[in-house]
This record gives C-alpha cells, structure tokens and sequence, in this order.
C-alpha cells in the first residue's frame, strides 16, 4: 500500500515540476507590456552593408568620393556635395525600410563642410526619452481605455485587466500623431 501512494507522490511532484506558477502583488494577475524605442542593431547593419552595396553600383555616383559608414552609435555619411547627401539619405532610408527599420530613429545632425568633402553624421536614438515617454502616457490616458502605464527607465510598462483592453493600447499609439518609432514587446498574460 505504501508503495502506491509513493508513486502517486512521485507523479504528482513530476506534474508540479511542469507547470509555471504566475504570482502578482495583488492576488490576481494583470496582463501588460512594454513601450519601447530600439533598433535592431543587426537589422541596420545589414541595411548599411546593403545601401554601400547600391552605392557602388549606382552610375550618378561613380567616380566619386562617397561613403556610407556605420560607426558605433551613428551612421556617417561623405560626399563632395550637399545634393549628394542627399541622395545618399535616400539610399539608405531605402534600405532601412526594407529591412523593417524605423528610420525616424536616426536623428540627423548638421552637414558640415571640411575642405571638397561634405559630412552629415546620424544618430540613432535607442530608448525612450523622458519627454517621449510622457507623450507616450499622454495618449494612452487620452485613449480612456482602462489601462495603467508607468515609465520605467526608457520604457513605459502598460497594465490592464483583459488582453483586449492592451490591444486597445496600441491601437490607441499606432493610430497617434507621435512621431517616434515604437515597437511592443514582453507581452505577459
């Protein structure tokens, strides 16, 4: 007799080990998810390599001293004249649109001139900051959706009680007039 309720025992601590206990300050837990502004690095890696690529081939641009470099936190971009700059922008805005980057993250800088050559240096704004992130929590509580929203860091951590309600939420952020690349991840249900 012992030994049948020794393998009942051993079973019901097998089925423990399979299942995942959700615990929550509140006693009943609350789906959410995450705001955030990132760029995939290896994604705009590969849309660089592809817009140098393009440049190579492209006829308006040979024989002429144009570059496309991906530095550590900024894209640079060289040429001989503005217009060229210009072109270049649209190069690998092209590219980044394929790959699904957001472009709207490279926050341009001034082009600045040094001797034949033209320089504009990009750079590429990763988290949210403190003013975007209220934006963020201006239009989720505009939306009167019964959601919560915290920042947290460079992030804002949205709450709810029904899935439905976060879906809402960011229907709520595509459908806004804010002009910063989010994307919505860390789902927990």
């Amino acid at each position: 007799m012992l030994h049948r309720h020794s393998a009942n025992l051993t079973q019901i601590i097998n089925l423990c080990g399979q299942v995942t206990f959700h615990w929550s300050i509140d006693g009943e837990e609350m789906p959410s998810f995450d705001v955030v502004s990132e760029m995939d690095m290896h994604e705009v890696r590969n849309a660089v390599d592809q817009a140098v690529r393009e440049l190579g081939t492209r006829f308006d641009f040979r024989g002429v001293d144009a570059k496309i470099e991906l530095e550590e936190e900024s894209i640079l971009l060289t040429a001989p004249e503005e217009f060229q700059i210009g072109q270049l922008k649209d190069i690998l805005r092209g590219k980044m649109a394929s790959r699904n980057v957001d472009s709207r993250a490279l926050v341009p800088g001034d082009i600045e001139g040094a001797g034949k050559v033209k320089r504009q240096r990009f750079t590429m704004a990763q988290g949210l900051d403190k003013d975007n992130a209220r934006l963020v929590t201006k239009v989720l509580k505009d939306s009167k959706l019964k959601i919560q929203s915290q920042i947290n860091g460079d992030k804002v951590r949205v709450t709810g009680k029904k899935r439905d309600d976060l879906q809402d939420a960011i229907a709520a952020l595509k459908n806004s007039e804010l002009n910063i690349p989010l994307q919505y991840n860390n789902f927990r249900d």
